[in-house]
């Protein structure tokens, strides 16, 4: 799942991006609107956690315009303002879901993770041939055995099967599972499906195209 922090409070943000990699997203944080639209143009995220209130661009104008384009991110919008007309403006402006400040972070993970389930092609369970993955609950099994991954694994897991047999290149999972931060002339993602295809078993269920990427 990738994520989009923005807010302009930079511990705050940085505490929510961290707590949410913690959970096994890939997270990226902006500090303020422009820098989140720049963000939303180049990514395609899951879920935008989006403080109201920014500098230079407002937190309304960045929803309307998320709103407005081709990305299907949920957004969950944040704000000091608690009252019932905030929160109807907020929604009226085509935000998914509000959270007032302060707020408990257990709220905001379930919220964020509530969200990406909402987004269009990804169903709570999915089966390939006798492998099972139940989104919500971060489990896989294949042919009755439980599977343990780590949360990268299972991210990877997740953005082969959402590609529905399709070719994804290294470059793709990288950005959809790790993040901003990521080194792009690294093996990790080489190595994190060395790990997953060991856990995944026999048959083989990833496949390697060469010059292009990787298939379920």
């Amino acid at each position: 799942m990738r994520v989009l922090v923005v807010e302009d409070q930079r511990a705050l943000a940085d505490r929510i991006g961290e707590g949410l990699r913690d959970q096994g997203m890939a997270v990226d944080v902006a500090y303020d609107g422009a820098d989140a639209l720049r963000a939303t143009a180049l990514t395609r995220y899951d879920v935008v956690v989006l403080d109201r209130d920014l500098p230079r661009v407002h937190g309304d104008a960045v929803c309307a315009s998320i709103v407005g384009g081709p990305t299907t991110a949920r957004i969950l919008m944040l704000t000091a303002a608690n009252t019932v007309d905030a929160r109807v403006d907020g929604l009226e402006l085509g935000a998914d879901d509000y959270l007032g400040k302060p707020f408990a972070f257990d709220e905001l993970v379930a919220r964020v993770r509530a969200l990406a389930r909402r987004t269009p092609s990804t169903p709570p369970i999915v089966t390939h041939g006798d492998l099972v993955v139940d989104r919500a609950r971060r489990r896989v099994g294949r042919a009755g055995r439980p599977i343990t991954l780590t949360r990268k694994e299972f991210g990877v897991l997740e953005a082969l099967l959402d590609t529905d047999g399709a070719v994804v290149s290294a470059e793709e999972l990288l950005e959809r599972v790790w993040d901003a931060n990521a080194d792009p002339f690294s093996n990790t993602v080489s190595v994190t499906i060395g790990r997953l295809r060991r856990k995944l078993g026999e048959p083989q269920l990833i496949e390697t195209v060469v010059g292009s990427g990787y298939r379920l």
